[in-house]
């Protein structure tokens, strides 16, 4: 197991990869900067900037899972690329409105909604692509979220001193620029062939039905796996109770009270944040990644209540950052196991449906959270959510089938051991048993452990959970 874990991560592919993942993050944190700014500097209050993000969540959360089929039919890389391609047109769009100072709030939402379309597109991919290019799937995903963390350090500022001294407009501009980038690094990817039998074996693309099939076939995947989808029934309380009245609310808050720079400030202390717990996910490889992953998520109570509290620019940063470290640590937990025990034939349509459980309640709090800060007061919500964001961790740790996930890399190392013992044991017995009918073949002595290469279809005893097995990492 030690010596598969430590096979290098880096290449000229994965590379690439990595820089197009850190350069569309640093443009996505940028963007709820430029939409705060840009529809308060228009006269617009939180329930739009609510609106407008809630348009793009919407439309991502609507359509991932029909994106999931698709990445599982076609290459990956080429519906990633024309995403990026898209986006670098509706984003262009949106510079050129808040330039021209002719901004409607529809037409806001509605470029929104075309991000998230083409976002449902090429999300999927990016949950099959990581183990195409790297042996070490955890530390791979530990130095993309590093990365990805970096750029949201960096994004918030750099967006909120655009804003400051030029426009919002420019920080659209520079959103469209992050994209171009994007698709130019996967143009120059190049990913290697997929496993044997991994492939669309009896699903022709021109098969009558076989969309369907391939969706029916996905779902079916989805509901065998307990961990994955009670994962997800407590992710949809965390996205509208949480998550979704959160980065709205603190967006408008910080902004209204201490400026875009200080937002800015505020949201790079949550990149910094999740920064190092990249760096703790590089370091530790807990047997149970979830149960560890649940531990950590105990850390995301700062952020909302820190702004809540209406504590200083100062607190409300520190706060973010100890929640931001406690995510990111998440974040890698559940990126690996999903990719290191989902079958690769169905990793992306799983992976979609992980997506959309988990998204699928953000937009509902994204867009309640004005009418919600209008009725209560925004720090009252945001008070709540910090309450509610305690609840998460303990009720993914009441549920026996997530805290007992026991890593795949241990149950294989396990299977190995145990197949060593017996080997050993049939030999031993060789020696000294004659041919009679007490004798037993070897193989005899080898069916306990499960195939390794079935651990993902059934249920494996492991700590008295199923199989490990994981999709995706469920924020947006």
């Amino acid at each position: 197991m030690g010596g598969v874990r430590r096979r290098p991560v880096w290449s000229r592919d994965f590379g690439l990869f990595f820089v197009a993942r850190a350069v569309a993050r640093l443009g996505d944190t940028m963007l709820p900067v430029a939409l705060a700014a840009g529809l308060l500097q228009h006269g617009y209050g939180a329930g739009a900037v609510g609106l407008a993000m809630a348009s793009t969540a919407a439309a991502f959360a609507g359509l991932v899972v029909f994106g999931g089929v698709i990445a599982d039919r076609f290459s990956t890389r080429k519906l990633m690329i024309g995403a990026d391609l898209v986006r670098l047109g509706t984003q262009a769009l949106a510079a050129v409105l808040f330039y021209s100072g002719h901004v409607v709030l529809w037409e806001i939402c509605v470029i929104g909604f075309a991000n998230g379309v083409a976002g449902a597109v090429f999300q999927p991919g990016v949950a099959s692509t990581v183990p195409r290019l790297a042996a070490d799937i955890q530390g791979a995903n530990g130095a993309i979220r590093i990365a990805e963390s970096a750029a949201q350090l960096a994004g918030p500022a750099v967006a909120g001193l655009l804003v400051g001294f030029a426009s919002p407009g420019g920080v659209f501009a520079a959103h469209a620029a992050t994209y171009a980038v994007s698709a130019l690094c996967l143009l120059l990817l190049r990913l290697p062939a997929t496993a044997p039998g991994a492939g669309r074996t009896g699903h022709g693309t021109g098969a009558s039905g076989t969309f369907r099939a391939d969706l029916v076939e996905g779902w079916r995947e989805f509901r065998a796996r307990q961990w994955l989808w009670g994962v997800i029934a407590v992710w949809c309380l965390y996205m509208i109770a949480v998550w979704g009245p959160t980065v709205p609310l603190v967006a408008t808050e910080v902004v209204q009270q201490h400026g875009p720079r200080a937002y800015g400030l505020v949201n790079s202390a949550l990149g910094a944040g999740t920064v190092v717990g990249g760096f703790l996910a590089l370091r530790l490889r807990p047997r149970r990644m979830l149960r560890a992953g649940a531990f950590a998520l105990f850390a995301f109570v700062w952020f909302p209540a820190a702004v809540g509290a209406g504590l200083g620019v100062g607190a409300m940063a520190a706060g973010a950052a100890v929640a931001g470290a406690g995510m990111s640590f998440w974040g890698v937990m559940w990126a690996t196991s999903v990719q290191t025990q989902v079958p690769p034939d169905v990793l992306n349509r799983l992976h979609a449906y992980d997506v959309a459980g988990s998204l699928a309640m953000m937009p509902v709090g994204q867009a309640l959270a004005g009418p919600a800060a209008s009725a209560l007061g925004a720090d009252h919500v945001l008070l709540t959510s910090a309450a509610i964001s305690l609840v998460i961790p303990v009720a993914l740790l009441a549920v026996p089938a997530i805290r007992g996930l026991v890593r795949a890399d241990t149950l294989r190392a396990d299977a190995v051991c145990a197949d060593a013992v017996g080997a050993a044991r049939v030999a031993g017995a060789g020696g000294t048993e004659g041919s009679g009918a007490g004798r037993r073949p070897a193989s005899a002595s080898l069916t306990a452990p499960a195939p390794s290469g079935r651990r993902d279809r059934r249920p494996a005893p492991s700590g008295g959970g199923p199989a490990a097995e994981e999709t995706g990492d469920p924020l947006p």
